[in-house]
């Protein structure tokens, strides 16, 4: 008898689940669900498939907001009136390469906590960009930003740990001389193209007195490598 009145069961159900939390007075939608048995083979149960399907229930999804940012780029350097240069005249332009190592040479002061950006910064920043042709020579000569860094703590010291340098420590009056130097060797070469970082390498060697040449003496650098710089075109 039980088995004969199980055997005429229907494929699908329709549960209602009511929803006792809800106060007195209130009319909330009962939660559908029809239920048919997935994979599950019940010969007494007449059915072959379950599926759960809720028409109550939604799920809502919200893309995240994404916050517009800004970013100023320096498409030059900053450089004093150059002799023999004419209001007219046009300045050459600075290499990508030749302004990304000053900008990593400021970031290293700030690293460093120095309030000024000095000769050996310009250099590290040479080291930090690391694929123009002074900072290939510079390596190919063992002489890496590790080392560089090293000796100018030597030679500088260390900053205060409670000094924060600012966004953009200014020039020294060598490192400001290098620029210049800089612009007027290519105003002077009579070449086109753009002023590179090889250009600055060669002006803070050129600047004796300045930390930059001194940590390039120190590691080796000497007169030789200048003019096998200068040999090659850039």
């Amino acid at each position: 008898m039980a088995a004969h009145s199980l055997s005429k069961l229907p494929t699908s159900t329709t549960a209602l689940i009511p929803n006792h939390r809800t106060k007195p007075g209130l009319d909330s939608p009962p939660l559908t669900r029809n239920l048919r048995p997935d994979g599950l083979q019940k010969p007494w149960l007449g059915a072959n498939s379950l599926s759960l399907q809720s028409s109550s229930l939604r799920v809502r999804t919200q893309e995240p907001k994404l916050r517009p940012f800004s970013a100023t780029v320096c498409l030059s350097l900053p450089t004093a009136n150059v002799e023999g240069v004419s209001f007219t005249e046009k300045v050459p332009k600075w290499s990508w390469r030749a302004i990304k190592s000053f900008a990593m040479g400021e970031l290293e002061a700030r690293k460093l906590k120095y309030a000024t950006t000095g000769t050996e910064a310009i250099l590290m920043g040479i080291l930090i960009e690391g694929t123009s042709l002074a900072a290939k020579i510079l390596r190919a000569n063992g002489i890496t930003l590790f080392k560089v860094r090293e000796e100018t703590i030597k030679l500088l010291g260390k900053a205060d740990m409670w000094f924060f340098s600012p966004e953009h420590p200014t020039l020294t009056e060598e490192a400001q001389r290098v620029l210049d130097w800089a612009v007027d060797k290519k105003l002077k070469s009579g070449d086109s193209g753009e002023i590179t970082t090889s250009h600055l390498l060669l002006g803070i060697w050129y600047e004796v007195e300045s930390p930059g040449h001194k940590i390039l003496a120190t590691l080796g650098f000497n007169e030789e490598k200048v003019k096998e710089l200068e040999s090659l075109k850039f």
